[in-house]
Formats: structure tokens, sequence, C-alpha cells
């Protein structure tokens, strides 16, 4: 029987340093499991430079799992090795696929630095050299002391980065890359060359570093048995490298392993050039259905929702297609800040779990409320629609993009799945009524709404009915 898959994303930034994530998730999970959660994305396991504080962006051993006594702690943010597999077992046990979250760009918190040549570069037009070449301290050097060489014995040095940020001799930050290395050229064209993101850049073009990459995914998939990956900052590593490495790891394991790629740009070309350019190995983040989201919400009710869903790599690869409102990047407070506003999560929320394209990822933040901020939980609407995706959302869609403020859609429903169709009605700004198809094997029948208020409708002999919307509203029909 199909089944709609529906990921989750079981972090936000602002998780208390306490250890107990993985706990909390293994917790969750025959909760997650019975709301409609297939697959579920968990943050980077791995230690980070900032120890127990890191979320897990800066990178420093990929090896430590919150195992080995490293930059002040065993643990990470989110617990133990242990606590780790327990929770990937308990997830899986519940049903529900688990996601690692990759970060294979940078590495940083080094043991030392070195002494390397190096020019700087135009901060702006990473191609155009501001210096000559001269002699930095660059933080290089990664011995992993606290791990003594358990599971690999791979020291890494500047000749496996591009460059830097940082001069530890003049104490200056910029961007500096290293003598007889290239920015890799088949990368992010912002910038003039977008290779270098942050820390200690990783040189794609190093055999030693790609062997030992290679031999790092080998243990990792080995040792946490984990379904696939979320893989961050796409855009700054060499197109090319995901279509090698996942391929390898597919091969080797025997295993399909899902993998998203989070490739931050509004610019549905861009992500269509890099699916094209990785073989199409990885799914992508649609970030320009976010942005229009965004848009959206604060748009005083002005936006013209036929648009929607245009320019989103949703309308152009659905099948590539991994749709969110928000995450941890765009909540408030972090670098890409592009929160959508609260009023407009049911639309949006409706918008990726109701319909029959792309596969929608649920915000922790969203589901669970984000207490640093004061932001509640999107609550009873958000939970409706899960249940209604797990059990109603089959069937033929019937679309009614045909006015500024409201726009809807049908499914009818399918006979896998007994009492299935829906009918959803959203608006932006001033509501009304949207007379749409929900299918003969509905007449007479009546469909109740289960988000947004309002009065139940009776289909017509012809399977037609007319469904209304409050203003800035979402409303969903189920029949009852």
């Amino acid at each position: 029987m199909e089944v709609n898959e529906t990921l989750m994303q079981f972090f936000e930034w602002y998780l208390p340093a306490d250890c107990g994530h993985w706990q909390r998730a293994a917790a969750a999970a025959p909760a997650l499991a019975a709301q409609g959660i297939t697959g579920v994305w968990l943050p980077p396991a791995y230690k980070g430079a900032a120890g127990r504080e890191d979320v897990g962006y800066g990178v420093y051993d990929t090896y430590d799992l919150g195992e080995f006594d490293q930059k002040g702690t065993v643990p990470t943010k989110y617990g133990t090795k242990d606590e780790y597999l327990a929770a990937v077992r308990a997830l899986q046990g519940a049903g529900i696929s688990v996601y690692a979250d990759v970060v294979l760009n940078h590495r940083m918190g080094a043991d030392g630095w070195e002494e390397v040549l190096a020019a700087e570069d135009d901060g702006g037009d990473r191609n155009r050299e501001v210096s000559g070449e001269e002699r930095i301290r660059a933080y290089t050097r990664f011995d992993f002391p606290g791990r003594g060489g358990k599971y690999s014995d791979f020291h890494w040095n500047w000749r496996h980065f591009d460059g830097v940020d940082w001069d530890e001799a003049r104490r200056k930050k910029a961007v500096y890359q290293f003598e007889g290395k290239q920015w890799e050229q088949d990368v992010d064209g912002e910038k003039g060359n977008y290779d270098y993101l942050m820390g200690a850049d990783l040189d794609m073009d190093s055999p030693e570093v790609l062997a030992e990459l290679d031999r790092w995914g080998d243990w990792y998939l080995e040792t946490t048995g984990v379904d696939g990956f979320r893989l961050d900052a796409v855009k700054h590593i060499r197109f090319t490298f995901f279509r090698d490495w996942l391929d390898r790891l597919r091969r080797q394991s025997g295993r399909p392993l899902f993998a998203v790629g989070e490739y931050w740009t509004p610019d549905t070309g861009a992500l269509l050039h890099y699916l094209e350019e990785c073989g199409s190995c990885m799914s992508l983040f649609d970030v320009p259905l976010h942005f229009n989201f965004y848009a959206a919400s604060h748009g005083g009710g002005g936006y013209d929702m036929r648009n929607i869903l245009k320019g989103t790599l949703l309308e152009a690869r659905p099948a590539s297609a991994v749709t969110f409102v928000d995450n941890h990047d765009t909540q408030p407070g972090q670098a890409l800040q592009s929160w959508v506003d609260g009023w407009f999560k049911p639309l949006a929320y409706a918008l990726i779990l109701l319909r029959q394209e792309g596969l929608p990822c649920v915000f922790y933040g969203d589901y669970y409320g984000i207490p640093h901020d004061g932001i509640d939980p999107v609550g009873g609407p958000l939970l409706a629609m899960l249940r209604v995706r797990a059990e109603r959302a089959f069937g033929p869609q019937h679309d009614y993009f045909d006015d500024p403020n409201v726009i809807g859609w049908t499914r009818e429903g399918d006979d896998a799945h007994p009492g299935s169709g829906l009918a959803a009605v959203l608006s932006d700004g001033a509501g009304g009524p949207k007379r749409m198809y929900v299918g003969q094997r509905h007449a007479g029948a009546t469909f109740a709404p289960v988000t947004g208020g309002g009065v139940a409708v009776l289909v017509e002999p012809d399977g037609w009915g007319c469904f209304s919307v409050d203003g800035g509203n979402a409303r969903v029909y189920v029949r009852i």
C-alpha cells in the first residue's frame, strides 16, 4: 500500500546543551511514528570545536560521536555515542528512517597551527588576490590526541586544505588561499567562487582527503546503520564529489541511502544545474519555495497566491524537491534568518503536506516550539495536517490556483485508503468560497473541516462542492 513519506528535522538551533537530545529522540519515536513521521533528520552527531556548546557545524572530529574526552567534554551537545546509536535504533524500531547530518566542507578547532605561504583574496571576489604570498600561521593541524588514533590514524595538515580565514601571526581575519592551491572551480559562483565558506576548507582535489572521506563514510555507515544523509553546504563543495562519494557507499552497502542536499539559493536554475552536475544523486531542499512562503507571510495580504508555487524546485522537478517551511538556519537570530511569520505557517504546511508533489520536511521548532525566542508550536493545524497526510492525501489532484487571495485543491482519494480524499482552501487576504471537484466517489458525502473552523459541506451528485475559508487562514476538509 502506498505510504506518504514525511520527514522531520529533529532539532533547532537553541536546544539546551544538556547532552539529553538523543534520549529525547529515542523517547519520541513511537509518538512521531503515530503522527505519520516516516523519516527523521538528526543533527550532526560528532564532536564540534565548541565542545558541548557546538550545534555540530563547527566540525572538529567526525570519528568522535561522543566517546572521547575532546574539546572539554566526552558527550556532544546531544549526548554520548551509545545514546546516539540507541536513538537510531529506537527510531528505526518504530518504523522511522534515520538520516545523519554530514558536514564535509570544513574543519574547525584545530589542535595546532602551521606556518604556510598564502595569498589574501578579496572577500567579495575570491578570484582576485589582494596581496602577494606571505607567511601566515594557519590552524590546520588536526591530531585528535583525545582519540589516540582509534578508528583512524589520519592526521590533517595544511596540505589537506585549500585555505583558511585567520592568520594567527597577525591576528587578522581574511580569506587566505594556500601556496600551490586553487579554489575548486565546479562550485557556486557567488563571491566569484564560493568554495571557501568557513574554518579550514577541505581540498577535494587531494587524493589523501578523498581516500580518508571514503574510509570515514564506510566507518560511519557501518557504525551507525543510518538510512541516509542530509548533506550540508553542497554549493561550496565540488559538484561531482557527492556523486562519487554516495555512489561508492551505495554500492559498498547495497542500500539505496536516501540523501538530500542543502544548496542555499533562491535560484531554481542553480538547483537544477547542480542536480545535472551531480547526476541527480540526491534530492535538494526547495529553498525558492521557502522564500515564496517568507514573502507571502510578510506581504500584508497583498501576495498573489496564484504564484505561491511558481519558480520553485517543486514546480520544475518535484521528484527532486524536499519541501520545508523553516529550519535551524532560517529561525530568528541565525545566519540565514528568513522566518515565515506564524500566521502563515498553517498555509505553508498545507502546501507541503497535502499535495502530491515533493517530500515534506517538518521543522522541530514548528512542531515543539522555540522557547529561546518565545515561539509557540504551530499546534493543532500542523498535527491535523500530518494525520490528513498519512490517512487521506491520496488519489488524483485538482488545482484551483485562480484567485490572488483564495486558492485551493482537492485529492479524490483511492480504493486502497478507505475514506481518503480532501479539499484544502487557503487565503492570505480576504476569505471566500471555492467551488472544487472532489470526485464522484464522494457524491452525497459530507466533508467537514479539520482545521480553520467553518461548517461541513455536502458534496453534490456530480462530485463538486463549495468549500470556503476565512481570511488569512487554511481550511482542510475531509470526508466524515
